[in-house]
């Protein structure tokens, strides 16, 4: 049927065009139709057919008169095409039923943009197994698959966190706060109570205790005020409540998560085994090191998927820089990096100072900044050059390692704006499916300035994450020449 249509379309153009053009037009027809199934690939094609007509066939008949050139690509009427020839003028029949056919194409793709009803993101429903999997991980005590999209480091959390967990650990609450939301309605009762609940936690928690009370009050005033009504959606109630203690506060690691999956009332204890697998995952999968070697002109490369645990995977990271240890520069490929253990980040950033520095690390409780372990013994790199790539992938701990040694102007960032997920503070559940996360201290910030929550880490040099590491490359070798210049 569909040839059959195609082939009544192709009588729009000059008989001259149809004899000399036809049986190809009609064969690369055949072949799109036969790859291309799927009703999206389909409407596409259909779509190219229509475009082609409306603006291929008044050309083919306003440039008629050229001669044609058989087998070679000429320029006719300001375009690159093939040159037709037919002393005909464009036919009313072939302008009515070009005409129609447009309408027609345009109702049709009129229908369905307006079936928004029918139309799910395949985003959202990739994000929505990502969060799954995680949350699924947090309450079984079972490791997500390395690899995956999951951050390797959840493993280490022995479920949701009913009770604030112990704050000398990563408090990684976004596999929680990444539940993707389904259509809930919210009544007066149900807001009321995490208004509520919400200001007494931070009160009770917020390590700031006078903004604890100016923001507890907006919370409640605005609930009185009647600004909340409007809001029956549980993942936008959230957000509202986020946004009101924001702007009293200015901390953008306060944050309300809605989740359509009920939160568990405590943390259950993870099964017999969960953390042996998880260790022993890590150990079959090189601890995460997915790559490393020397680039041409003696450039060291290191691919790390995770900052895995040290107490499994501090022998695999000094192995790692000591294969290394003789190159001119390194690059650190963070791409695929889903964060981890801040005593993975500081292991390998301590490589590359003959110096301790003062660390920033948001997980921190401590009353003043972390220090690198530097200098390490036998490292020859604190004098290298060192580049970091970067995608919206990279997340956590990768941002932590990224944050620092911009701002130390250690490293030069190649590639995309990084995730933006401090992951400070520890998660309380306000009722089955609303949680907050509190920071209970704050962290030293030895570089007095915004961390990257929010915002992400912006690299030094804007490229593509695919283009990053040839980029990176290249930077390299022009640094390389212009000091042996």
């Amino acid at each position: 049927m569909s040839e059959r249509i195609y082939a009544c379309l192709l009588r729009l153009y000059p008989a001259s065009f149809r004899e000399a053009y036809g049986d190809a037009a009609m064969e690369l027809f055949r072949e799109r139709l036969e790859d291309e199934r799927g009703f999206w690939l389909q409407l596409q094609l259909w779509l190219d057919v229509l475009f082609d007509l409306v603006s291929s066939v008044p050309r083919t008949h306003r440039c008629s008169r050229r001669a044609l050139v058989h087998g070679s690509a000429q320029k006719v009427c300001g375009s690159p095409s093939f040159d037709v020839l037919e002393d005909a003028p464009l036919r009313p029949s072939a302008i009515l039923f070009g005409g129609a056919l447009a309408l027609a194409g345009l109702s049709g793709l009129s229908v369905l943009i307006g079936r928004t009803d029918a139309y799910r993101p395949l985003l959202a429903e990739t994000h929505s197994a990502v969060a799954s999997r995680r949350l699924n991980s947090l309450l079984t005590g079972k490791p997500p698959l390395l690899g995956s999209d999951d951050d390797p480091d959840q493993a280490r959390m022995a479920g949701v966190p009913g009770e604030p967990q112990p704050r000398s650990k990563p408090q990684l609450i976004e596999a929680l706060f990444l539940v993707a939301p389904a259509e809930t309605k919210l009544d007066a009762a149900e807001r009321d109570r995490v208004v509520e609940a919400a200001a007494n936690n931070l009160k009770e928690h917020y390590f700031d205790r006078g903004a604890a009370q100016r923001m507890a009050a907006a919370l409640l005033s605005h609930e009185k005020n009647g600004d909340d009504n409007s809001t029956t959606d549980g993942s936008a109630f959230a957000d509202l409540l986020t946004k009101q203690m924001r702007e009293v506060g200015k901390d953008p690691h306060l944050m309300v998560t809605w989740s359509a999956e009920p939160f568990p009332a405590g943390p259950p204890a993870p099964p017999p085994g969960a953390i042996e697998r998880y260790h022993e995952a890590l150990r079959q999968n090189n601890c995460t090191f997915e790559k490393i070697e020397i680039l041409p002109n003696n450039i060291g490369y290191l691919k790390l998927n995770s900052f895995p645990d040290t107490s499994v995977c501090e022998s695999t990271a000094v192995a790692a820089m000591a294969r290394l240890n003789n190159v001119d520069a390194i690059i650190f490929d963070l791409r695929d990096n889903g964060g981890g253990y801040p005593e993975m980040v500081s292991l390998l950033a301590s490589y590359l100072f003959n110096h301790p520095v003062d660390w920033y690390d948001p997980r921190s409780d401590t009353s003043g900044p972390s220090r690198t372990q530097s200098p390490v013994p036998g490292s020859r790199f604190a004098d290298k050059p060192v580049y970091i790539l970067t995608s919206g992938r990279t997340i956590s701990g990768a941002e932590q390692f990224c944050y620092n040694l911009k701002m130390l102007k250690r490293a030069t960032l190649v590639g995309e704006t990084t995730h933006g997920s401090a992951h400070i503070g520890n998660f309380f559940r306000l009722d089955d499916h609303f949680g907050m996360g509190i920071p209970e201290t704050k962290p030293v910030n030895p570089y007095g300035r915004p961390d990257w929550e929010g915002t992400g880490v912006e690299p030094d040099v804007k490229v593509s994450a695919a283009d990053a590491l040839e980029t990176a490359e290249k930077l390299l070798q022009n640094n390389a020449s212009q000091e042996e210049q």
